[in-house]
């Protein structure tokens, strides 16, 4: 896909998976190098995240009165990124409309009980090259039976193109997020992130946090949370600033969320592709969402869709670069 104005991009049909996003020539996303090593990939990079995007405490949740199990795929404890076999493994069918702003869309569907969840499900993701240089991202999903459905994409950012993010700018409009225990599974509170690491408010460097010395950061070796965004509706929610290239990323959502993800945990030995080495702190993510786990948290806002119900948000990644 090429809008024309400085945008391309390199989708896979499986999972659909962004594998290059190159903006005025920096490939500003990281991915593997073939289809195989997409497939074993459990970083997830650039792949569409379905049924349900982050965790799931357990590996199990009750809907309705009755209770559903499903993979316990992260350490044996909960649910991540939707299972086993989720939307990330899937070969999606594929349309695409090469207009003055270049559409791919997919589609695919998951059974009543695929990966334990209920409801037949059927899904079409929208990639949209806007001539503002922007990657638009259009979910939508139908169910047959009331499920859970949170989306989200798993791209790895860094607009530097290679090395780490440490000198990256990130502001975020994010005045609370949600702590996690150990295990990555959020706690249930929602807490202020004034005078703390976690305060995005003003932009500032994400490495700045990396040795703040704070117990939530350290436990996961970098940024892994879920921020409360600002405001509802379709709005700006966050800028990232890449130091050398000076590219800057501004997101649109209309989700009440967003995971930072500060590529903690990475196979330095994998298969990347061109050739890449990465390494810890090499990307960051920013997946908005619905918060994690908030089957089980009524305070949290709801990843119940409900059947006759149209699950329906777009995100959009918005580049530009001071001449």
């Amino acid at each position: 896909m090429d809008n024309g104005c400085g945008l391309k991009a390199e989708i896979l049909n499986l999972g659909g998976i962004i594998r290059r996003l190159i903006f005025k020539g920096t490939d500003v996303v990281l991915a593997r190098e073939n289809v195989h090593d997409c497939y074993i990939d459990d970083a997830y990079m650039g792949a569409l995240i379905g049924r349900t995007a982050n965790r799931i405490n357990g590996g199990e949740f009750i809907l309705n009165g009755k209770k559903y199990t499903l993979a316990k795929n992260d350490s044996g404890v909960s649910c991540l990124h939707g299972g086993n076999i989720g939307f990330n493994k899937k070969i999606w069918t594929v349309t695409a409309s090469d207009s003055a702003e270049p559409q791919l869309v997919l589609e695919t569907s998951a059974a009543d009980g695929e990966e334990g969840y209920p409801g037949n499900v059927n899904v079409k993701v929208t990639y949209t090259l806007t001539k503002e240089n922007s990657i638009k991202i259009h979910y939508e999903g139908t169910t047959d039976a009331d499920t859970l459905l949170n989306m989200t994409n798993h791209a790895y950012f860094n607009l530097n193109g290679c090395g780490n993010i440490d000198n990256h700018t990130l502001w975020l409009d994010a005045n609370f997020f949600t702590p996690s225990g150990t295990d990555c599974m959020p706690t249930g509170e929602v807490l202020s992130v004034k005078n703390t690491p976690f305060d995005f408010t003003e932009a500032k460097k994400i490495g700045s946090g990396f040795s703040a010395g704070d117990r939530q950061i350290d436990q996961f070796g970098g940024y892994d949370h879920n921020f409360a965004l600002n405001g509802i509706g379709f709005r700006k929610t966050a800028s990232l600033t890449g130091d050398i290239t000076k590219i800057k990323m501004d997101m649109y959502t209309d989700l009440p969320g967003v995971q930072i993800y500060t590529c903690n945990f990475i196979d330095p030995d994998a298969v990347y592709k061109d050739g890449a080495k990465y390494d810890k702190h090499y990307a960051v993510c920013l997946e908005t969402q619905s918060f994690p786990d908030s089957i089980h948290f009524p305070h949290f806002p709801s990843a119940i869709l409900r059947k006759g119900q149209k699950y329906d948000t777009v995100t959009e990644y918005k580049f530009s670069k001071d001449n």
